[in-house]
């Protein structure tokens, strides 16, 4: 199976799909940090494509940033001067190729993520 990353964001706050939500895909090779494309989230809360569709699909280590801080104040979130998360990051490894999926659980306060399916 050639590989492929997807990701999905729900806001666990208000019990919905997180639209409109920017994410930034990056490579990570030693210090350097690539970024490789940068997508907005869909009324279900995926990106209409895969983050990295099989073509160009590679092994090795990622950062997805999550643009929380700018999704919260276009849903009216009372703002927070700093915000406590303003972008998320998550950093990971794919070791083989697979379908990776890198959801993100994300309130004002706090976030959980996880490897789904």
């Amino acid at each position: 199976m050639p590989g492929y990353l997807t990701t999905h964001v729900l806001d666990a706050a208000r019990g919905c799909p997180a639209a409109g939500m920017r994410i930034t895909l990056a490579r990570i090779e030693g210090e350097t940090r690539r970024v490789i494309k940068e997508m907005v989230t869909n009324a279900d809360g995926r990106t209409d494509a895969p983050i990295l569709p099989e073509a160009e699909f590679e092994t090795g280590t990622y950062e997805l940033v999550f643009a929380v801080g700018d999704y919260l104040d276009t849903c009216g979130v009372a703002p927070e001067s700093p915000r406590f998360l303003d972008e998320v990051p998550l950093r990971f490894g794919m070791s083989q190729d697979d379908h990776y999926h890198v959801p993100l659980l994300v309130s004002p306060f706090g976030y959980s993520t996880y490897r789904g399916s």
